[in-house]
């Protein structure tokens, strides 16, 4: 797993909630995250910050997807270190049926 991007942000200018600062420099962590709609359909995404973007998907700002499948459950997060390896991943899972999506949720799949 490559080690997560760096992102220079001068200390009198930070605001974020990213979880590692040092120096100014900023860590952005990604993580796939998967969604359940009430209509048992599942959605995978991902993001820098899951409880924020759970809040967007809930909002109806989110993905088209997700507009007015709501409730929405949060149902699985994986970390993934930096953007690319989240993207690739989201592409594996994203390949993946129904059943294998339902066996990485519950853990009996990778």
């Amino acid at each position: 797993m490559k080690k997560p991007r760096a992102i220079y942000c001068p200390p009198s200018t930070f605001a974020g909630p990213f979880p590692f600062t040092f120096s100014g420099v900023i860590l952005l962590n990604y993580w796939l995250y998967i969604l359940q709609c009430s209509d048992g359909t599942l959605y995978t995404g991902i993001t820098t910050d899951v409880e924020r973007r759970l809040a967007v998907h809930r909002s109806g700002k989110g993905a088209k997807y997700t507009r007015g499948r709501g409730p929405l459950t949060l149902v699985y997060r994986e970390e993934c270190g930096d953007k690319s390896a989240a993207l690739r991943r989201e592409l594996e899972v994203k390949a993946l049926s129904r059943e294998k999506k339902l066996a990485l949720i519950e853990g009996r799949f990778t």
